[in-house]
């Protein structure tokens, strides 16, 4: 019996498999609003027989855009767009999750096919916000301090975004708290340099994380999981590192997550990352160790692999990522290559 391929419950929702699509932006989306592109792409992949679907990176405010075509949700207007797509994705059996966020320093960007850098005010860019003003990379433009007004507007922003996200039908929310995004850059010691109640020590530092988590747990269902992707580490010497991580995973715990997406790296622009295939899956087992479900994520690309992962506690569910761009239906074939039985879209059975 393959065990990635066994059912999951968190809460109250079960995921029919340990196969979920790990949150990857499109940069498709006009004004924040999900179109064609996103129905159809989250949607093949859940036919496609993913248990659980992460809808990309989606700004809590319009200035947390990593690029002008990141989707958003800090709007009412912004709802029924993405009800189409949970519709879709839950009508395949599979379950619908979106990853919040707010891109903090590294926000107001080309679209990568453009270039990918930092957009100038005068050519479609915005201020920026992070909790020093520590500009991402030289090049980059500095940007504001997170002021306390600003900080509890951010909170607020995550809290309604996730109102919004439970309207439009999803079930699964994730803090993005990773790859030096806003809510990691106040993690790290190397671009938080406050001196207040945010700043300096490990137990202030994660003061903002523990704040949204706690927020978004008042309205988000009980019976619904709540998950947080960090960066298990920085791959740099003075920065957030897996021991910090292990030490937060109980007071996210308290706090109301549920499962913690374990990825790394993404605040240091120069930082050294020894890429390969499933390099991040040890971060998932030393986080699960303390008590919490675990996600590994990160050039898992096989079925046996991520069989190996399930099969010796390493993690409870496997993200996949480039896979499933290159192929929508890889949980169909792993199932095929494993021996376990799945369903598949009643379309498609003479291909089974």
């Amino acid at each position: 019996m393959s065990l990635l391929f066994s059912p999951l419950t968190i809460r109250e929702i079960t995921f029919p498999n340990r196969i979920a699509m790990s949150p990857m932006c499109q940069y498709s989306a006009k004004d924040g609003f999900a179109g064609e592109w996103h129905l159809v792409h989250y949607g093949t992949r859940a036919s496609g027989g993913a248990g659980l679907i992460i809808v990309e990176a989606t700004a809590v405010w319009p200035e947390g855009r990593i690029t002008p075509g990141d989707l958003g949700l800090w709007s009412d207007d912004q709802i029924p767009g993405l009800q189409r797509i949970t519709g879709f994705i839950h009508s395949q059996g599979s379950v619908a999750g979106i990853q919040l966020a707010h891109a903090g320093r590294k926000a107001s960007c080309a679209l990568p096919w453009d270039g990918g850098k930092q957009l100038s005010l005068s050519n479609g860019g915005w201020e920026n916000v992070a909790p020093s003003a520590i500009p991402f990379s030289p090049d980059e433009r500095t940007p504001g301090m997170a002021d306390s007004i600003c900080i509890e507007r951010i909170i607020s922003g995550f809290r309604e975004a996730a109102e919004r996200a439970l309207m439009a039908g999803f079930r699964v929310a994730e803090i993005h708290s990773a790859h030096g995004y806003l809510l990691q850059e106040f993690l790290s010691p190397l671009s938080n340099k406050r001196t207040d109640e945010y700043g300096g020590s490990f137990e202030n530092r994660i003061r903002l994380l523990l704040e949204v988590t706690e927020a978004i747990r008042t309205v988000w269902p009980e019976d619904y999981p709540l998950f947080v992707r960090i960066s298990s580490t920085e791959w740099t010497d003075g920065g957030w590192t897996p021991e910090e991580s292990v030490r937060l995973a109980p007071l996210l715990q308290q706090a109301g997550a549920d499962l913690i997406d374990c990825s790394s790296g993404g605040n240091i622009h120069n930082a050294k990352i020894p890429v390969r295939p499933g390099y991040q899956a040890p971060f998932a087992e030393m986080i699960r160790n303390t008590g919490i479900m675990t996600a590994a994520v990160g050039m898992i690309t096989e079925a046996l692999q991520a069989e190996e992962i399930i099969a010796s506690g390493r993690a409870d569910l496997v993200l996949f990522g480039r896979e499933l761009l290159r192929n929508p239906y890889f949980p169909l074939q792993a199932a095929r290559e494993l021996g376990a039985d799945t369903s598949w879209p009643n379309q498609y059975l003479r291909a089974r």
